[in-house]
């Protein structure tokens, strides 16, 4: 039977609990043990899909197309175990599951409460199946519980968890606990009274933690330590100092050297595992902080007041740097700053050696991606489109390279040159069709993997080195197949299509040094140790324009 590790937060949000169960996740793998990581959200939208950036961040994607949490990207990068719709619920999620089965009757009539019926939901979630690809249990799940003890949305979930403590034959749970160590400046010493009544408030309602990770910007001293250990009720040992690391990649180590993994294992009466092998993790970290040079990537979006909106094109590209061995500089260019002038891109984006426009929704800040677009075709700088990012090359093309002075997108209103929109708005014969006022906006998000077929010669099939590939998606708005003789015409090949042919994956242009949009996220699909190629291509052609090779 699997054992489960649950891992809760306290004091402050954002101290990094997905990236500490991802990390623990990678210490259990290197020791040669299975892992399966879950997300509990205790929010009340049913999943973050049609949540602002600006209020959750990224949205990632699975290959079964479930909407989540971003926390389960850094759980595939750093495990490398593809995530389903079984490793993320909220609290929206079970209660519409709730609300369905009272409908049916499921409940006999019962009156329906928190516990047990909403508890007994969520331990069901936790205990559902978890095996992997070759139909194996794994040997650990971790399972990250969001928020912050004593929120009161989060009771329920660590009800359930407390319950589970004592349901599972023992030995089989462990319970991290990650806290804030403060440094008073003026003070000059750490403060511990926020950890001893976080760890207060999480035994209030009947969990002991097992181990504590302690977030801090100094080392832990010695008494303070001690300190931590007598008033919160864990052993000196399991008092761990989570500094903050000079990479992401390089948190495993740390927290090995810590003893994190250890302190862990011995929860559960393992103390004679395996010694882990941590070779990779020193090569990667070896590599990003001695790179051979550094590339400046111009990142223009629309949400970049928050790096979090965009946390999978980060990781992507610093994969796309490892296997290039350069750094990545991002440089964040919020897209509507290029719509006032003109010029202003050609100012802000001379220094870039590549341009990525990312996925967004909307037509906010769509004129200077636009230009960012224009900049980079006019000025060979690499280019890479990706999603939205694809939509507004084609857009571009077809106005400034086709002559189409009107061409957009029905996603920004009304439009005689459609050459994006949604599949109802042309005909099976592909002629190009008017959206009317009153039409569904809605349409049917294309999420998850899907097959795409890359026409053979093209330099996206070379990148790939296949023909056929699969990618994840996320859109409503797909590029209008209608316009493929004109833009192609004007040097915007189409080099790979659905499967059927109706729809348009990716796009490149010969006469352009390098220059691709895709209408998928490849990003999500990268990891430290298999950077996706697309993004390894992308960051060797910014290298070649920096003159670093």
């Amino acid at each position: 039977m699997a054992r489960y590790i649950f891992i809760t937060g306290g004091v402050v949000s954002s101290l990094g609990k997905g990236l500490a169960s991802a990390a623990l996740g990678a210490l259990l793998q290197a020791r040669g043990y299975t892992v399966r990581l879950r997300k509990l959200d205790p929010y009340l939208n049913v999943d973050p899909g049609t949540m602002s950036p600006y209020q959750h961040g990224e949205v990632y994607v699975t290959d079964d197309g479930a909407e989540t949490d971003l926390d389960l990207g850094h759980y595939e990068r750093f495990t490398g175990v593809s995530a389903t719709k079984a490793d993320n619920i909220t609290t929206g999620r079970v209660y519409k599951t709730i609300l369905e089965k009272e409908r049916r009757g499921d409940y006999l009539g019962a009156t329906v409460q928190v516990i047990p019926h909403v508890t007994d939901e969520i331990k069901r979630f936790i205990l559902s199946d978890a095996r992997g690809e070759d139909g194996r249990e794994p040997d650990f799940v971790l399972v990250e519980i969001g928020g912050t003890v004593g929120d009161i949305e989060g009771l329920p979930f660590f009800e359930a968890i407390r319950q589970l403590g004592q349901e599972l034959p023992r030995g089989h749970a462990c319970f991290v606990h990650l806290t804030l160590l403060p440094f008073i400046k003026t003070a000059g010493e750490m403060k511990t009274k926020p950890t001893q009544h976080s760890v207060k408030e999480l035994r209030s309602i009947g969990i002991q933690p097992d181990v504590l990770l302690c977030r801090c910007e100094q080392p832990i001293p010695p008494g303070d330590k001690r300190k931590i250990a007598l008033f919160c009720n864990v052993r000196e040992s399991a008092v761990i100092q989570a500094l903050d690391a000079k990479t992401i990649y390089a948190v495993p180590l740390d927290y090995h050297h810590q003893g994190l993994d250890a302190e862990v294992l011995s929860v559960f009466g393992l103390g004679d595992a395996p010694a882990p092998d941590l070779s990779r993790w020193e090569a990667i970290t070896e590599t990003l902080t001695h790179p051979d040079g550094d590339v400046t990537i111009a990142i223009v979006g629309k949400y970049t007041v928050l790096k979090d909106a965009y946390k999978s094109y980060i990781e992507a590209l610093v994969h796309g740097g490892v296997a290039n061995n350069v750094g990545v500089n991002i440089d964040w260019v919020e897209s509507e700053e290029l719509e006032a002038d003109p010029e202003s891109a050609v100012e802000r984006l001379e220094n870039a050696d590549g341009v990525l426009v990312p996925g967004a929704f909307g037509e906010r800040g769509s004129d200077g991606m636009l230009r960012a677009v224009k900049f980079a075709r006019e000025h060979d700088v690499p280019y890479f489109g990706v999603c939205f990012g694809m939509q507004m090359a084609v857009i571009e093309a077809a106005r400034n390279l086709a002559g189409i002075a009107c061409a957009s997108s029905s996603e920004f209103g009304p439009t005689t040159e459609p050459v994006v929109g949604l599949m109802t708005e042309w005909t099976q014969g592909n002629e190009r069709v008017l959206r009317q006022e009153g039409d569904d906006l809605g349409g049917t998000m294309r999420l998850g993997a899907y097959e795409a077929i890359l026409r053979a010669g093209s330099m996206i099939a070379g990148i790939y080195g296949s023909e056929s590939i699969s990618e994840r998606h996320r859109h409503r708005y797909e590029v209008n197949i209608g316009y493929r003789e004109t833009l192609e015409g004007v040097g915007l090949k189409f080099a790979g299509l659905s499967p059927d042919g109706v729809l348009p994956e990716t796009m490149e242009r010969e006469d352009h040094p390098w220059f691709v949009g895709v209408q998928f996220h490849p990003e999500l699909k990268s990891r430290p140790f298999a950077p996706h190629p697309l993004y390894a291509s992308f960051i060797a052609a910014a290298k070649h324009k920096s003159r670093l090779v």
